[in-house]
């Protein structure tokens, strides 16, 4: 049962198909997609582990995470006072206040706030579009978490590299049109890129996502996994995406 006072008007409830988990959205401000869903598969940590993520929106990538690791704890910064506030309710409705904690902030000041080499594991899903790089969303809230208003990628590669210990794992989903400003910016901040993998909507069409995983101080060195193909046909996920998503293990339940 959902405690109504946790849920506001405009707001809805959907189900994660994790440990009976729920997440609270606003269809008004910015829902999380299926890159926030791809990131929390790709990301690992390890039992006691700290992880970070980054421009937590609604706070769906720890939740997940928390569902699927044994991390000790997961810490979710978030720059917009309603999405935090939103996402501080969903872990509540969840019941994993001991786990996870939302704190209102700002990227640019995380290593300040937090301190130097205090995370084993970051995980973020940033805004991907720079200035006036395609259609501008429609209000603030949107416009904030597609495009590079409020921070860059310089911002969180830098202050990744200062809040992960040596030897510490940096996640990030990102659009290939950028791959090769991320690589370059990782190795000047010491974050390694390690592991890659293209996401493609259908097998025939180019990748639109690609996932990183880059470790802070490591040898230079990357494996570059086997796409990952979302659709099947239009309206229908690849076996491979459903299991993802978590559908075929809540269905056998």
């Amino acid at each position: 049962m959902i405690p109504n006072n946790l849920v506001q008007e405009q707001e809805r409830v959907d189900d994660l198909y994790r440990n009976g988990y729920h997440i609270i959205q606003d269809p008004s401000r910015f829902c999380f997609g299926i890159d926030a869903v791809l990131l929390s598969s790709f990301a690992k940590a390890k039992r006691g582990d700290r992880v970070l993520d980054i421009g937590t929106g609604t706070g769906v990538i720890p939740i997940l995470m928390e569902a699927k690791t044994d991390a000790a704890h997961f810490t979710a910064l978030e720059i917009q006072k309603e999405s935090a506030d939103m996402a501080a309710r969903s872990v509540r409705m969840n019941q994993l206040e001991e786990k996870i904690e939302i704190v209102l902030g700002d990227i640019k000041d995380a290593s300040n706030r937090f301190g130097a080499s205090s995370f084993d594991v970051i995980t973020t899903n940033p805004p991907y579009m720079i200035g006036d790089h395609g259609k501008q969303a429609d209000n603030l809230a949107k416009a904030i978490a597609r495009h590079e208003v409020l921070c860059d990628l310089d911002d969180i590669l830098r202050e990744s590299a200062k809040l992960l210990k040596q030897g510490g794992h940096f996640f990030m989903v990102h659009r290939p049109f950028r791959l090769a400003e991320i690589i370059s910016k990782m190795v000047e901040y010491q974050i390694e890129p390690k592991r890659m993998r293209l996401v493609h909507p259908f097998v025939d069409k180019e990748p639109n996502m690609v996932l990183l995983e880059g470790i802070k101080g490591a040898k230079s060195r990357i494996t570059v996994e086997k796409p990952l193909i979302v659709y099947e046909k239009p309206g229908v996920y690849t076996k491979e995406v459903y299991e993802i998503y978590g559908y075929e293990e809540e269905s056998e339940r």
